[in-house]
């Protein structure tokens, strides 16, 4: 029976305040022209915090928009750097390990054990085989250096398909050997070739040289001057020719995981399968600068949110104090009427949280249209000498709109108890008296 009058009672307290806090919201409810609630809801209307209500409300949805833009175009930046590393160089690369000693690659066995294993182990998602040849291509009036990037019929195209700006990827053919090849638009230009042209390379080998006329079938554009400054990219025959390799022979075996996350962990399983004779080297080992560089934007974008945080705490707080110092004789009646203190705190913390919901929710309808729009349009854009890209990367995700709105909202709240504290020290028989 205890039990049960406590419960009504709770519920009964829940539901006034509530009430209260509508009516300070100025929302329609009924009360007597003399009530609390009614005098609350006039004096909201006339008075001189519902302006800084307003303000509170955008600072808040600024402070979000800024929050969700910034988490999605590093997110975004990152990946588009990491899928332009990884599509040249995959995840992880198995070598010879007399490779580091000699210019020229040392050829590996494409028929090892070690492949099938390394197809099986955890965390792997593809493996394939590759080469790479340095040489020189000549027109009529350009020489430029360019490195041979020789690939075979089970290399995965996908990233050099979604880098194409003109004609298409070169053919591997199931018999003799490919002729095409994709150049990058920064050597196009330079060599002044296009598609359909013939390539003139020359290959040294030992004390003389090999030439080679492939035929441009497309011309690619990662952006990333360090890789379209110097590869084409053809059949790996061509290199196993050059090199005078048996068609069983490659430079090297190239391993894609299936969480980037991952690479450390799965390069450590690889390098139990691996024979004494091979070495195994991640992307992130063979790139330390550009990876470090891309972890060192993390702390901008915590750096970023922690002020944002700041800005929607302080918004929020400055406006929930001005009401409630507006408000203190509405609270020395509520307090006469035998509302507790605590109770009270509660009808300004719901009036705060509205204003911080409010401004959430405007914010992040703002932040996610934003971001549609620029990857729909890419109308914001870049530099791609100095960004290796030539427009903001969005990498919008569910889970980041729901972790700024819930971060937000738990910051501001929490902030609001220290205002809602102030209302403990309202004597009702000094604000009933000069109201």
């Amino acid at each position: 029976m205890a039990e049960s009058i406590i419960h009504h009672k709770g519920m009964h307290r829940m539901r006034f305040e509530r009430f209260m806090a509508r009516r300070m919201r100025g929302e329609k409810a009924r009360a007597g022209q003399g009530s609390p609630a009614s005098s609350l809801q006039r004096g909201e209307r006339g008075g001189y915090s519902a302006p800084l209500v307003n303000v509170a409300v955008w600072s808040v949805a600024l402070g979000v928009a800024v929050m969700v833009v910034a988490v999605c175009v590093l997110r975004g930046f990152q990946g588009e750097i990491r899928r332009k590393a990884v599509g040249f160089g995959a995840h992880i690369v198995v070598t010879s390990y007399a490779m580091g000693n000699t210019y020229e690659e040392t050829p590996v066995d494409m028929r090892r054990a070690e492949v099938e294993r390394i197809r099986n182990t955890k965390g792997v998602e593809h493996v394939q085989f590759f080469a790479n040849k340095g040489g020189m291509v000549k027109t009529e009036d350009q020489i430029e250096g360019v490195l041979m990037r020789g690939v075979g019929r089970g290399f995965d195209t996908a990233f050099f398909a979604g880098c194409m700006k003109e004609g298409r990827l070169f053919s591997l053919p199931a018999e003799g050997t490919g002729n095409e090849v994709i150049v990058s638009r920064r050597l196009s230009d330079k060599l002044r070739i296009g598609v359909g042209d013939k390539l003139r390379t020359f290959f040294w080998q030992g004390e003389s040289y090999r030439s080679r006329a492939f035929v441009v079938s497309g011309i690619y554009s990662t952006d990333m001057a360090d890789f379209d400054d110097h590869y084409i990219v053809g059949d790996l025959r061509q290199v196993q020719q050059l090199n005078g390799w048996e068609e069983w022979q490659a430079g090297g075996y190239e391993v894609t995981v299936s969480d980037f996350k991952d690479i450390d962990a799965v390069g450590d399983r690889l390098k139990e399968q691996l024979g004494y004779d091979l070495t195994l080297t991640t992307i992130v080992e063979q790139n330390p600068a550009l990876f470090a560089w891309l972890d060192l934007l993390d702390g901008n974008v915590v750096l970023i949110i922690a002020v944002m945080m700041l800005v929607c705490m302080v918004s929020v707080v400055s406006a929930l104090l001005i009401f409630i110092f507006e408000k203190t004789s509405t609270i020395g009646v509520l307090k006469t009427l035998g509302a507790d203190s605590r109770s009270i705190g509660r009808i300004f913390v719901l009036k705060g949280a509205t204003i911080a919901l409010k401004g959430i929710v405007a914010g992040e309808v703002l932040a996610v249209g934003l971001c549609a729009l620029q990857q729909q349009t890419g109308w914001v854009r870049l530099d791609p000498e100095s960004y290796a890209m030539s427009t903001v990367p969005i990498a919008l995700s569910g889970w980041t709109v729901a972790a700024v709105a819930v971060g937000t909202m738990a910051v501001c709240v929490l902030a609001m108890l220290l205002p809602a504290a102030y209302i403990a020290g309202v004597e009702p028989a000094k604000t009933i008296r000069f109201d």
